[in-house]
């Protein structure tokens, strides 16, 4: 009778451990089908507004801290968060030489494309560095819209981005240089965030945690002397890394995860909607409020992307 007691109590003893640990795993598996479930697109809409938040933000630091300095801070305080959440180095040593070098140069991208973004936007206003950085991105949407709609979708698009661009009127040379490099920088991040994301056998945001990692390095030599004033100023770092979390990795994660499950001319397409958060995310944040041509540009690239439809 004792020993069948002791049984019963230890099995009562064991019975929350073992219900408390169903209860969790179905907890965790709700939450990864809810996750799941979520339109592709509601993982862009995150993108599209931490991507010009945390810049805008940038710039009310530049004076503290150059525009490189704050650019290599976004770049390596994502990377450690991305190194301590992810631990990406493990799924880059399991990759073969040609995933290992589409994540390196995904990295170099990153890297190069965040100094010239933000050597830009501290000459020219948030929402013209964004039209201009959409221009070569568009032409990935226009390889992919075969039918007429698409096509004047693409057209809505380009015509609404030039308008916002204001390129007739820009006058900052090096700005502009400067954001046309950015631009074309951005393209490549989509052709290769693609490339990484749909990679078989190895994650997407393991993929961009580990293109983090080399561009934290890459980025040094362009940003990390420039950003040693911040180590010494409490808000200045602080305001840094928060730049970097709101900057980096979240419209980054949500980069991925909407890359994974959207074709690339629907994505393409789709980030033509950030010349028009960037633009009002500049005039809320910095006072940089647009003209009747910037808003004319604006509805012409909602017109498009109430236009496209996505191939089926």
């Amino acid at each position: 009778m004792r020993q069948e007691s002791l049984c019963s109590v230890s099995g009562l003893d064991d019975l929350p451990s073992i219900v408390s640990s169903e209860t969790l795993a179905r907890r965790r598996s709700s939450r990864k089908v809810s996750f799941r479930r979520l339109p592709p697109a509601s993982f862009f809409v995150g993108s599209a507004v931490f991507h010009y938040l945390g810049p805008a933000f940038a710039v009310l630091l530049f004076a503290r801290v150059e525009p490189t300095g704050v650019a290599w801070l976004r770049i390596a305080s994502a990377a450690a968060v991305f190194a301590v959440w992810r631990r990406p180095w493990r799924a880059f040593a399991a990759l073969d030489r040609d995933g290992r070098r589409t994540v390196v140069a995904m990295g170099a991208v990153l890297a190069v494309m965040n100094v010239c973004f933000y050597l830009a936007i501290d000459r020219l206003p948030l929402g013209t560095v964004a039209a201009i950085e959409f221009l070569p991105v568009i032409v990935l949407a226009a390889f992919g819209a075969k039918t007429r709609r698409n096509v004047a979708a693409v057209t809505l698009a380009v015509v609404g981005v030039y308008l916002l661009a204001n390129l007739a009127l820009v006058d900052a040379t090096l700005g502009l240089a400067l954001a046309l490099a950015n631009a074309g920088l951005f393209a490549a991040y989509i052709v290769l965030g693609h490339r990484v994301a749909q990679r078989s056998g190895f994650g997407g945001i393991d993929g961009l945690g580990a293109a983090m990692l080399v561009a934290a390095v890459v980025a040094i030599p362009l940003g990390g002397w420039n950003a040693m004033p911040a180590f010494v100023d409490p808000v200045a770092l602080g305001a840094g890394v928060g730049v970097g979390i709101a900057s980096s990795v979240i419209p980054y994660v949500c980069d991925q995860l909407a890359m994974a499950r959207l074709a690339r001319a629907t994505y393409a397409l789709l980030v033509s909607l950030l010349p028009a958060t960037a633009t009002v995310i500049g005039a809320v944040v910095l006072a940089q409020f647009p003209s009747w041509v910037d808003a004319a540009g604006i509805a012409l690239v909602i017109a498009g992307i109430a236009v496209h439809t996505e191939r089926t």
